[in-house]
């Protein structure tokens, strides 16, 4: 049995407002109860779940964000190469990130990407980098895992579509930063006998878990909530006032993690190396992995 009694999941968003609408948070308990929402009337904003993430340090609590906390650095020898100040491991690079955009509000990227090394290497609106490759762009080796799996995950290098992850990973490198030395980070940091962890999770696997077919991974409507929360074990959930993928992935995935913290597999992964741990971290949950 995992040591965990507590289980959040957050949705995150790189939405350049100081509210984003996409920050979801969703706690469940140990048992079968249904996961809640916890939504502040305004909505959240980055700061607050950082600071909320603190105030929980001590609780026996796992925590999943849904963002990417590195990117890319095997492919190429670097996260930036060329660039002669690229950080050597991941917690240099939330370093870095916090550094350029300390002018920026609401925990935002703009100074990172506006930087003129850092620019060569996103594809931006009006904007593709001479240094982005061809295609959807580099992708860490647990993004690779996570397309074995039959997902589709995209290159954090990418900033333009409904499928750009770039700011999220960037606002997350900033939550990431303030969380280090208080809340461990799976894999990067060991896991204590106590107190809570962080790890990255990818809402979609908890939605392929419960039975979600591939091209259907949000859910809209309480009846298709409940359906999806019955297949991980859990009891209906409390109505809501408003149904958006951000609230029901939060609450999904806090139901998964709560059935996932107990299995042995996916906190130690096939192909998952103390040098990624370092350098690019790994999604949990993600457990295939066969030889590149």
């Amino acid at each position: 049995m995992s040591r965990f009694t507590r289980f959040a999941a957050i949705d995150w968003s790189g939405e350049a407002v100081s509210r984003p609408r996409g920050l979801a948070l969703a706690v469940a308990e140990r048992g079968g109860e249904a996961p809640v929402l916890l939504q502040p009337e305004n909505g959240w904003s980055r700061q607050e779940i950082a600071d909320w993430i603190v105030g929980h340090a001590g609780d026996d609590m796992l925590i999943g964000l849904d963002l990417s906390p590195a990117f890319p650095f095997l492919d190429a020898g670097a996260y930036f190469p060329g660039w002669p100040d690229s950080p050597p491991d991941m917690p240099s690079l939330w370093r870095m990130v916090e550094e350029l955009t300390r002018d920026d509000p609401h925990l935002g990227p703009a100074g990172f990407l506006a930087h003129d090394e850092a620019r060569r290497h996103f594809r931006q609106r009006g904007d593709l980098g001479d240094l982005h490759p061809p295609g959807r762009g580099r992708l860490r080796v647990c993004e690779l895992g996570q397309r074995q799996m039959g997902l589709s995950p995209y290159s954090c290098f990418n900033l333009v579509g409904a499928a750009q992850v770039g700011k999220s990973s960037l606002t997350g490198m900033r939550v990431l930063h303030r969380l280090a030395g208080k809340v461990p980070f799976w894999p990067l940091d060991p896991i204590p006998a106590r107190g809570a962890v962080a790890v990255e999770i990818y809402t979609t696997i908890a939605a392929r878990e419960a039975g979600l077919r591939r091209g259907i991974s949000k859910l809209r409507d309480a009846a298709a909530l409940d359906t999806a929360l019955a297949a991980l074990g859990s009891q209906p959930h409390a109505p809501l006032a408003h149904y958006s993928d951000h609230a029901t992935d939060a609450l999904l995935a806090a139901a998964w993690l709560r059935l996932a913290a107990h299995r042995k597999d996916l906190w130690q992964p096939p192909g998952l190396t103390d040098t990624i741990a370092r350098l690019e971290g790994w999604t949990f949950g993600v457990g295939l992995l066969t030889q590149m």
